[in-house]
């Protein structure tokens, strides 16, 4: 069987999309043929390893682009990652006009909060252009969670959904050994106004008195307009000394980072997933996300906390992850590796994938279009 990929970038800054397709490419490409197409070219990209990558023309020569190398290759399956950029059109287009099925994933990207943000300026116009179309016309939809399966249900478009969800690979974050205080808490994510990282800052300000010799370290990057006003934010909060923005961290310093960590806090608004969840679990550090996430997981296996979106279900919350014992944050941290290893290993992920191709290609995994 042989599958294309295609994903507008695979910069490291482009956040979960590509770090996902990394590691997911690595297990996959060892039960398939695996090409990857890709539009834009960075400086630094996430490792594709069990794949042949291939660049194609963005902007408006994308489409004779994406047919050509669609004609080149002959893929059995297309896999579409993203919604909204322009190249993704052009790339399904060409896939369905050579008649190859497609698998859109939305990668969170059709949640309703994403959707209601600057919808009449660019959400709307791209739903009646392109998306809406997209979506209806995709042989299947990839949705990471429950969560993200229901609220695509809800927009009507597309009933063919499988819920598969993103992947960790457990050998590159191994569990930490030591669960004593470091007095550091850890959020670690694109920095985008949908993380709700101003949230964080408005709950740390309600605990100063509590803070004594905390450190809370933001790892991210951004639009430099945009971290900037977090960091005023931050001054004007008054937690200069107890905030630190470090910038995008990746590799074996990202490991340490989380491992270091007492407790790892997403208070995000909206995400489909939330792939640093699970690194942060596999880690063995507890998790304080909100009811933004589909992390339900959190309280059933005991590995963290699974709040309310707002500053005082944050703060209330972050009170108790500081108070917690050694003993009990071993306990949660356990828990939460557990939870990772059994349900979102890349490997098993990876055979899910396979399954769901053979399932509506009706062909055997052994076989390769030539």
């Amino acid at each position: 069987m042989k599958v294309l990929h295609y994903i507008p970038s695979l910069a490291v800054s482009a956040g979960g999309v590509a770090s996902y397709l990394s590691v997911l490419c690595e297990e996959l490409g060892k039960l398939v043929e695996l090409h990857v197409a890709t539009s834009y070219e960075s400086k630094r990209e996430v490792k594709i390893c069990n794949a042949i990558v291939h660049r194609i023309s963005s902007g408006l020569t994308c489409y004779p682009s994406s047919k050509a190398l669609l004609k080149e290759l002959r893929p059995d399956v297309v896999h579409i990652n993203g919604c909204w950029q322009p190249q993704l059109a052009f790339f399904q287009w060409a896939a369905q006009s050579l008649q190859i099925p497609v698998v859109l994933s939305p990668h969170g990207m059709l949640e309703p909060w994403i959707v209601k943000r600057h919808f009449l300026t660019r959400k709307w116009p791209a739903i009646h252009l392109y998306q809406g179309g997209l979506v209806k016309r995709a042989d299947y939809l990839h949705a990471t969670a429950d969560a993200e399966k229901e609220n695509l249900l809800r927009l009507g478009w597309n009933p063919r959904i499988v819920v598969i969800p993103n992947a960790v690979n457990i050998d590159d974050l191994p569990l930490k050994n030591n669960w004593s205080p470091k007095r550091r808490i850890v959020f670690m994510s694109r920095l985008h106004v949908k993380k709700g990282i101003e949230l964080l800052l408005e709950a740390l300000s309600y605990l100063k008195p509590d803070l004594d010799s905390y450190e809370v370290i933001i790892a991210g990057e951004g639009e430099p307009h945009y971290v900037e006003t977090l960091k005023k934010a931050a001054i004007s909060f008054g937690l200069s000394e107890v905030v630190k923005f470090v910038g995008g961290v990746y590799g074996a310093e990202k490991v340490s980072l989380l491992q270091s960590a007492d407790f790892f806090v997403l208070p995000t608004y909206s995400e489909n997933f939330g792939i640093v969840v699970a690194e942060a679990l596999a880690c063995g550090t507890p998790v304080i996300t909100t009811h933004g996430t589909p992390w339900r997981e959190l309280e059933e296996n005991e590995c963290g906390w699974y709040i309310p979106v707002g500053a005082n279900a944050l703060e209330e919350t972050l009170k108790k992850a500081i108070s917690t014992k050694e003993k009990d944050r071993e306990r949660m941290g356990r828990n939460g590796r557990y939870l990772v290893e059994s349900s979102f290993s890349s490997q098993g992920v990876a055979l899910r994938f396979l399954q769901l191709y053979k399932d509506f290609l009706g062909k055997d995994s052994n076989h390769y279009t030539s």
